[in-house]
């Protein structure tokens, strides 16, 4: 089912306000290198999850959710006071898999390029 304008609108303003807090305010060394990548809203608009990517591996990942988590309080007064919403979303934050699985495709298909590489100059070589 397509979302609301409303939850349109309070999703991207959710990523602009914790992408901005992340930039400006908040210091937590656990979030350092991460990227907000996307919000998604719940339909009765209670519970916002956030996806975030880190540029490092699972200890990272697993870091940068202790930090989110740590900071989550500050993230939804701080939301909250820019939104002007009536009732702030509960957030949840979760890692985006979606960036290390292009990575994973990405890697694939330049191995099975460079064996069709291979195998093109074996058989013209063949010939």
């Amino acid at each position: 089912m397509k979302a609301s304008p409303r939850a349109d609108r309070i999703r991207g303003r959710i990523l602009e306000v914790v992408a901005g807090l992340l930039s400006r305010d908040i210091q937590d060394p656990r979030l350092h290198l991460v990227t907000i990548t996307g919000v998604d809203i719940s339909r009765d608009l209670r519970i916002a999850t956030i996806f975030f990517t880190t540029v490092s591996g699972p200890q990272a990942q697993a870091d940068a959710l202790k930090g989110f988590e740590s900071a989550k309080g500050f993230i939804k007064r701080h939301a909250a006071k820019e939104l002007g919403l009536q009732y702030m979303p509960d957030l949840r934050f979760r890692h985006d898999d979606s960036f290390d699985y292009g990575a994973r495709m990405e890697k694939k298909l330049r191995e099975v390029m460079a064996e069709d590489r291979k195998d093109d100059n074996h058989d013209q070589e063949s010939s």
